[in-house]
C-alpha cells in the first residue's frame, strides 16, 4: 500500500461526497452518518475551490491509488480577530486505521496552519473516542473542557471534549 497525500480540488467533489457517506456509515464518532454531508457535488466543488484559494483553510486527501481513504480539513477565518486560530477535522476509513494515515494528515494540517501564521488549533472529539484523543495528544493537543450533550444519536446524547494546540509553544510530537 502506497498512500499519497494532496490538497483536494474541485474535481474531487463527487468522490469526496461518496467517501463521506462511507466513512459516516462506519462510525458514530462523527457529526454526520451514512447520509454524509447534505451538499450537492456542485456545492462541494465550490467549497473545495474556496478552500484551495484561502491562505487560512485547506482540505487534504489521503489516497490509495485514486480512492480517497482519508481526509482532513483546516478552517480559518479572514476576520483579523480570529485569523490567529484554526479548527481541524480528520477522518480515515476503518479499513485503513492503524496505518499512520491520521498522523500524516495531522502533520499536514499542523504544518499548513503554522506556515499560514496560525497560533492556535482547536477541535472537538467525542468524549469516549479514546483512539482519536490519543492521536491528538500525540501532537500536543490538550483538553480544555467538555461540551455536554453535543450531539444526539438514536435518542442518546454524547459529550465532546474540546481540545487545543498552542503553536507558539509547540514541542515536537511524541512519536513513541
Amino acid at each position: 500500500m502506497r498512500i499519497t497525500y494532496r490538497s483536494a480540488e474541485a474535481a474531487d467533489a463527487a468522490q469526496l461526497l461518496e467517501y463521506l457517506k462511507a466513512v459516516g456509515g462506519e462510525t458514530d464518532n462523527l457529526t454526520f452518518g451514512a447520509a454524509g454531508i447534505p451538499f450537492t457535488p456542485e456545492q462541494e466543488a465550490a467549497l473545495l475551490e474556496r478552500l484551495a484559494k484561502s491562505p487560512h483553510s485547506r482540505f487534504f486527501l489521503a489516497l490509495d491509488g485514486e480512492k480517497i481513504v482519508g481526509n482532513a480539513c483546516v478552517n480559518g477565518s479572514d476576520n483579523p480577530r480570529f485569523r490567529h486560530r484554526r479548527s481541524l477535522a480528520v477522518t480515515v476509513l476503518r479499513a485503513y486505521w492503524g496505518r499512520g494515515i491520521g498522523s500524516r494528515l495531522m502533520e499536514q494540517m499542523i504544518a499548513f496552519s503554522r506556515e499560514g501564521g496560525a497560533e492556535l488549533l482547536s477541535l472537538e472529539v467525542r468524549a469516549d473516542n479514546e483512539r482519536a484523543k490519543a492521536l491528538y495528544r500525540k501532537y500536543g493537543f490538550s483538553s480544555y473542557g467538555t461540551f455536554p450533550k453535543y450531539f444526539k444519536l438514536d435518542g442518546r446524547c454524547y459529550d465532546v471534549d474540546c481540545m487545543t494546540l498552542d503553536l507558539t509553544a509547540q514541542a515536537q510530537p511524541d512519536r513513541s
